[in-house]
């Protein structure tokens, strides 16, 4: 490394982003996750411009609290949809909101930035991502695929001659992937996750009960009482909702094994995608990960009863990572202390 190159890294801040369609977590080169936030932006109606939030630009925290509540003058927008970029111009404001905060806006040098991006991403996405990125503030932009950062982040040995299988279910994509070498060798990925599942509670309870709930209350119940398959000790949740007979507010009472049943096809997508993958793989890595098992990440991975569920499916071992929502931000972000690993990893897989 050159007296310039150290010079402009005392300069800088790198940054590893997990650009998520839920949620964006950014990660600083040795002092981990610093930013984890919904990925929303609230804008004038008609335009591109952010407004102002409750405590400052209304993106992330402070843009998600008027989802659903915003009056006509002003659109909220979730910029990602699948894993990938749908509004590229409010995609760059939102990164350019979260790199200044990360770095504090002191940084004289622009920061070198990883970006994981779902495994099944075209060139024209991978191409947006690159270039909303550059124009959000980064120096030097680097594409990571999703799996390879969340097994990483996971602490799993993705540089030795072994079978690792990582499970990394997202708001908008579940990644599977069976990594050695540090290269992937066989891999699927779903855009079928967290949202998906949030729209099928909305759904259920339309079909069922006449009652229509937004986004947010669709989330809260996914995490109070959502479960993969209805557990034994059955939980029940006050919902409250407009009843679509009358027009008015409604409140009713559902329990866990109605949620688990309006959830079982998106459920039973996440388990189609890994035994899609475990099919495919090579006998020799298949015998390792009878005794690795799988890791699972993602914020969906904690979902009540999963990881059970692939267990049970699978015949194999089924382990959830600490932290599993930081652990791609934590991946990319770990691969900025070394370069060298960070160029092997890209030559083996994505580099823009």
């Amino acid at each position: 490394m050159s007296w310039l190159d150290r010079v402009v890294g005392l300069l800088s801040l790198d940054l590893g982003i997990d650009l998520g369609t839920a949620n964006t977590l950014v990660a600083v080169k040795g002092r981990g996750v610093v930013i984890s936030e919904p990925s929303v932006v609230a804008v004038k109606k008609g335009t591109k411009q952010v407004i102002d939030g409750p405590t400052g630009l209304a993106v992330g925290d402070q843009a998600k609290v008027m989802l659903g509540k915003n009056p006509g003058n002003i659109d909220v927008i979730k910029p990602l949809k699948d894993g990938v970029i749908a509004d590229l111009e409010i995609t760059e404001h939102m990164l350019r909101y979260f790199i200044r905060k990360a770095s504090g806006g002191r940084r004289i040098v622009p920061p070198r930035v990883v970006v994981a991006v779902p495994s099944g991403i075209n060139e024209v996405e991978k191409g947006a991502v690159t270039n909303s990125t550059r124009k959000a503030g980064a120096r030097e932009v680097f594409l990571l695929q999703e799996p390879m950062a969340a097994a990483i982040g996971a602490g799993l040995p993705v540089a030795d001659p072994v079978g690792s299988m990582i499970v990394d279910i997202g708001g908008g994509t579940t990644e599977v992937a069976v990594i050695s070498m540090v290269g992937i060798v066989n891999s699927e990925s779903v855009r079928c996750a967290g949202d998906e599942i949030d729209q099928a509670i909305i759904k259920y309870l339309k079909s069922q009960y006449s009652v229509v709930i937004g986004e947010n209350t669709a989330e809260q119940v996914k995490l109070t009482i959502g479960a993969a398959v209805a557990p034994a000790d059955e939980l029940r949740m006050p919902i409250k909702g407009r009843d679509l007979r009358t027009g008015l507010p409604h409140q009713l009472e559902v329990s866990s094994t109605e949620i688990a049943e309006a959830i079982r096809p998106q459920v039973q997508t996440i388990v189609g995608a890994i035994k899609m993958v475990l099919e495919r793989t090579a006998p020799e890595l298949a015998s390792d990960l009878i005794e690795r098992g799988i890791t699972m990440a993602g914020g969906t991975s904690q979902l009540r009863g999963l990881a059970d569920l692939i267990a049970r499916e699978t015949r194999l071992p089924v382990y959830v990572a600490n932290d599993p929502m930081t652990c791609v931000a934590r991946g990319c972000a770990a691969l900025l202390e070394d370069l060298d690993a960070l160029k092997q990893i890209l030559e083996a897989g994505v580099q823009q």
